[in-house]
């Protein structure tokens, strides 16, 4: 069985076959760090993560190489910072700006099962790679000095354009850049440019004496070069990225290296837009993976739900998002979840160590694997998992087992079959309320404060409550008053402050996570502690 990709610059789908089998090298480009990361942003992670498993999974956990970079240099990051930090120096404000919405980004696509990559360099820690590379393009011709901004002189490079295939007039009109007299061709772009007042600034390569900054493409030449090297396997984005930021990667990257190709294979994924229109601001329709999680549509969703939704449409093709989409997606597989654990109790396995020791070490089934060897064909490997119809023990953990691959069942998750024996209602039952029983008992397996908390505010509003009478029995009942919850949380936060004064801290750490569990966020002062559901 072989892995064929699809390569954009060839426009064909070839056998892959790495440069080094024992070091497989990936480049993809990250986020700009300026703010939340939006539904659009998380389908390339998911896709890469996804072929990230399936290297590991050929080549040894240890043999491959994922880079994703993070750009913390950008003009809408400088705006943010002198917005929010009006009082402190750009640089200090720009770095406060990046760290919290770099944070916010990897929380995010933590819940939606993404490993971390091998290397996640920041743009603004390797100005001096970006430095070496631009001398090497002067010093060989392909780059010249013009007012202070260092260009690339694209005519230089005879065969600029292969990536993108478009025409003369297509390159000026698509490459978006500034009109300036001191260009030599239209087509030319900045590889460095002098810093405005206010803006951040490094000292400049080729003997220009103004700081500086450097342009965008050249970011990711330099890490990929410090990372993986003058040509690696396989480099990845967004099609939005192909003309002109990959097309400019591969003039830099082949022109200072004097290579014949950058990366083995450039693949994209393709557009997403949100119920049948581009996703913007503007149009209403602008739409966060935080969001999501929190509640988009009346409902917050599972990021197993968001990314097995995903996986529905092949990564080369365009997605719609919608509210039926992700609706489907959510209760397929909450059935499969359930039919899993189902299996599990029947076989007597509810405790989590033993379920975690049965899915250890165990492989895709070779359906599943067959079809993500064809291209990444996660459509047809989500049918190989819905076509699992025998639930014997061995069935059922061949299915986790696939779902576990294809990160949809995190290790987490597993919790989640073990969390619970039973729901019991004082109430007369609806699809609506034990599938929101469901969600809560998902929300308590993952340790997910925020997306326990809003299935409570869920029944709040139906009048609702959910009580954990043990820990493998939920009750739901009327809700009278609050009181049973408060006097459980303050008991808590009771037991909490003796242990704190016995400094037996690993019992007040217990204790708090128990407390974030039930969706309460603790805020301690020097006049005690005090409580809040989590929002």
């Amino acid at each position: 069985m072989e892995l064929k990709l699809y390569d954009t610059l060839t426009r064909e789908k070839r056998v892959f076959k790495p440069l080094d089998p024992a070091n497989v090298r990936m480049y993809v480009c990250g986020p700009t760090v300026y703010d939340f990361a939006h539904i659009g942003n998380a389908r390339p992670v998911i896709v890469f993560d996804v072929l990230f498993r399936l290297l590991r999974h050929l080549y040894g956990v240890d043999h491959v190489t994922y880079v994703r970079n993070i750009t913390d240099v950008d003009d809408k990051i400088n705006a943010r910072a002198a917005e929010e930090y009006p009082g402190l120096p750009l640089n200090a404000a720009i770095r406060k700006v990046t760290e919290k919405t770099d944070k916010q980004f990897h929380e995010d696509v933590a819940a939606l099962g993404c490993l971390p990559p091998t290397v996640e360099p920041r743009a603004t820690e390797h100005i001096a790679e970006m430095k070496t590379l631009i001398e090497r393009l002067v010093a060989s011709g392909n780059a010249y000095v013009a007012e202070d901004n260092v260009l690339f002189s694209v005519p230089s490079m005879h065969d600029y354009g292969r990536l993108s295939k478009k025409p003369l007039d297509e390159l000026i009109a698509g490459a978006r850049v500034e009109v300036a007299p001191y260009k030599r061709d239209a087509r030319d772009f900045v590889l460095w440019k002098p810093s405005k007042p206010g803006e951040p600034a490094w000292p400049s390569p080729a003997g220009i004496s103004a700081p500086g900054r450097p342009g965008w493409h050249i970011e990711c030449s330099a890490m990929s070069w410090k990372y993986l090297g003058e040509t690696f396997d396989i480099h990845g984005g967004g099609i939005d990225l192909v003309f002109p930021h990959h097309e400019d990667e591969i003039a830099q990257s082949r022109c200072a290296f004097h290579t014949p190709v950058m990366a083995n294979f450039w693949m994209h994924n393709g557009f997403l837009q949100v119920e049948g229109e581009k996703m913007s601001k503007s149009a209403g329709n602008f739409v966060t993976i935080r969001e999501l999680l929190r509640g988009w549509k009346g409902h917050a969703w599972p990021g197993s739900a968001i990314r097995w939704a995903m996986l529905q449409t092949h990564y080369r093709q365009p997605i719609d998002w919608n509210i039926e989409m992700i609706s489907r997606s959510a209760n397929e597989l909450l059935g499969l979840l359930n039919r899993l654990r189902a299996g599990f109790r029947a076989q007597g396995l509810v405790d989590f160590d033993q379920l975690r020791n049965a899915l250890r070490d165990r492989k895709p089934s070779k359906e599943v694997l067959s079809t993500l060897m064809d291209d990444l064909n996660s459509p047809e490997a989500t049918a190989a998992v819905r076509a699992h119809k025998s639930w014997n023990i061995e069935e059922t953990i061949r299915c986790a087992a696939d779902l576990t691959f294809l990160g949809v069942l995190k290790d987490s998750d597993i919790r989640y079959f073990a969390a619970f024996h039973a729901i019991s209602s004082d109430v007369e039952n609806s699809d609506k309320m034990m599938g929101l029983a469901t969600d809560y008992q998902v929300a308590r397996a993952n340790n997910d404060p925020l997306f326990a908390a809003s299935v409570l505010s869920q029944f709040d509003n139906l009048g609702l409550k959910i009580v954990e009478k043990e820990s493998s029995l939920l009750v739901i009942s009327k809700k009278s008053d609050n009181s049973n919850f408060d006097e459980s949380v303050q008991r808590l936060i009771e037991e909490r402050a003796k242990a704190r004064v016995a400094k037996n801290w690993t019992e007040s750490d217990r204790i708090r996570d128990e407390l974030a569990k039930m969706g309460v966020v603790l805020k301690d002062t020097k006049d005690g502690t005090t409580w809040e559901i989590a929002r």
